[in-house]
């Protein structure tokens, strides 16, 4: 089933907000530029206004797996990406050192979250609430694998419509579970280090499925399927339809069901990225 994108995208300048600007988010803001670039020149009324937001601070253990230099340490992230983005491209997108918890009263088109803690996709959750945005792209990633999912935020006291996209809170309710412990987030102080937890490419790949997601919504006006996981060590790739009975498989209840469906080692890469 066809997903059509929400007409209010197509009349004027999108507004963005990328949070987190690391490994992935560092990747997808280099695909934004040409994806609004290449927006433009196909005829859209604004392209993409990009804000992004992160309140971390380069360090040599994010050099040669992330996109910055030696002399960025030190620096915000954001402000790194940014700068260069606009000196680049003559952009005049906004960088903002602060976490997703302190970008109130402020609305956007589009929130995509590049986080790596249930407690930062949790503050994207209450934020997309509020923020009147129309799609959550989410993405994450463990060490070879990752998931991507595109979602329609359901507004405060707003009826939910059968066919609305599920974000990642929707399929993955244990992430609004407060009393999980994070698994890992203590800063790696090596590239070394953070290659043993994070594949080299698993990044660049799960922002690539991202970007795609969000070219299909702009070039061909939807999607067929708004969720992707991704698995660099086995070379699986699993797409997930606009389809209302493969969100039903999410459901605790339907967890023999899925077992029937799909193969065992999908049902293991699902369990674990909720996990």
């Amino acid at each position: 089933m066809l997903h059509n994108i929400n007409p209010r995208l197509l009349r004027g300048r999108v507004k963005v907000l990328l949070v987190g600007a690391g490994g992935t988010g560092s990747q997808m803001l280099s695909g934004l530029a040409r994806l609004h670039t290449a927006l433009v020149a196909l005829g859209h009324p604004g392209g993409l206004d990009v804000t992004c937001c992160d309140d971390d601070v380069v360090t040599t253990a994010n050099v040669g797996r992330q996109l910055f230099s030696p002399s960025d340490v030190g620096i915000h992230k954001a402000v790194v990406l940014i700068h260069r983005l606009n000196m680049y491209y003559g952009f005049q997108w906004q960088a903002h050192t602060v976490r997703v918890s302190e970008m109130k009263d402020k609305a956007f088109d589009i929130v995509i979250g590049c986080v790596d803690t249930k407690k930062a996709r949790r503050d994207i959750h209450e934020f997309c609430q509020t923020a009147k945005a129309a799609y959550w792209l989410d993405m994450g990633n463990l060490q070879h694998d990752g998931q991507v999912i595109l979602g329609e935020p359901l507004l405060k006291h707003q009826k939910p419509n059968p066919m609305r996209l599920p974000t990642v809170m929707d399929l993955f309710p244990v992430l609004l579970d407060a009393s999980i412990p994070e698994s890992d987030d203590v800063p790696s102080c090596s590239l070394a280090e953070a290659l043993e937890k994070q594949d080299l490419f698993i990044n660049q790949t799960v922002s690539t499925f991202g970007l795609q997601l969000l070219w299909g919504l702009f070039r061909y006006a939807g999607v067929d399927n708004h969720c992707y996981f991704v698995n660099l060590a086995s070379g699986m790739v699993v797409p997930m339809a606009v389809d209302k009975e493969a969100w039903k498989r999410f459901a605790p209840k339907k967890v023999r069901t899925v077992r029937k469906k799909v193969p065992k080692e999908t049902v293991e890469e699902v369990e674990k990225l909720a996990a």
